[in-house]
């Protein structure tokens, strides 16, 4: 029992002591203008991410989804996604400030939306409807644009490891973006609620999930989460793709894509299957048109112990 306390104390002494450590980075970083911050974060991680333990999965990830490119293409295109990862944790603490988008002015600020009138369709006319998107470029931008135009989405989110972070964040994303619910047991019908009211659902769908559905992602065989699908299933609500696309001189494009076809089975039921292959070939298409802007250290094939 003693020794039991001892690790868990030390453990949490840790994990205080990383959070602590990134606030205080965060902090640090809003003496600094927006551009500046946001650079700045990205020249450090791309000298930090190459010297992790990260980044060997990292080139594991790219060798298998890419083996078409060289090896100085899959680097540069490690460091370029080391450096987004710097960009994101700064971008947090300009966020407010980073979503300008004017409708009367288009192109002009440093956020521009495609894809507005169907944000003004699902506002107008409410009804049941899930947008989905992956880990690309500043996937959190999405809600707040949402919230900004007045269409507030239940949004599924997993917390981080670390429960100190974990709370700052959910409280930043809680005022931001409106209803947040944690990944866990329940959340499934806390967003069925939601749908079952006539609401929205936000969606990430690149996440590694352990127990689902067998799937390609870029080739290779992974585990896909079936709960959009099987959402679907049951209200038959639309289906929109979202994603966010990072410009040149720290600028942003936000779509709302059609809404997409849902394949049904013989019987005209949602192919929980086939919808869920659907997810991955769409956020391949679009991490292949801006592979630097996904998080590859990510271990979405689950293959972390195996290296």
């Amino acid at each position: 029992m003693l020794v039991t306390r001892i690790v868990l104390a030390l453990r949490k002494f840790y994990h205080w002591s990383v959070a602590q450590f990134a606030f205080g980075f965060l902090t640090a970083l809003k003496i600094l203008p927006a551009d500046a911050a946001i650079n700045f974060a990205d020249r450090l991680m791309r000298w930090i991410g190459p010297k992790t333990k990260r980044h060997r999965l990292m080139q594991v990830n790219l060798r298998n989804a890419f083996p078409e490119k060289s090896e100085a293409e899959r680097e540069e295109i490690a460091l370029a996604s080391w450096g987004h990862m710097g960009r994101l944790a700064a971008e947090y603490v300009f966020l407010d400030r980073l979503f300008d988008f004017d409708p009367q002015k288009p192109g002009e600020g440093r956020v521009d939306v495609s894809g507005v009138e169907q944000f003004l369709d699902l506002r107008d006319n409410p009804r049941p409807f899930i947008v989905f998107t992956g880990h690309t470029a500043n996937f959190e931008l999405l809600p707040v644009a949402g919230a900004a135009f007045g269409l507030y989405v239940t949004v599924l989110f997993r917390p981080p490891n670390n429960p100190y972070i974990a709370e700052k964040v959910f409280e930043f994303r809680r005022k931001r973006m409106g209803n947040l619910v944690p990944s866990h047991a329940g959340s499934s019908f806390a967003l069925a609620r939601q749908l079952e009211q006539g609401g929205g659902v936000g969606v990430l769908v690149d996440q590694k999930f352990w127990k689902g559905v067998e799937t390609q992602f870029f080739g290779q065989p992974v585990k896909t989460n079936p709960l959009l699908a099987k959402l679907t299933r049951q209200f038959d609500c639309e289906v929109y793709p979202a994603r966010c696309i990072r410009l040149p001189g720290n600028r942003f494009r936000l779509e709302i894509e059609p809404r997409i076809t849902v394949p049904r089975n013989e019987r005209g039921q949602v192919d929980v299957n086939a919808t869920a292959q659907l997810l991955n070939d769409k956020v391949e298409a679009w991490v292949r048109e801006y592979p630097e802007q996904w998080l590859w250290y990510h271990d979405r094939w689950a293959i972390k112990d195996k290296i």
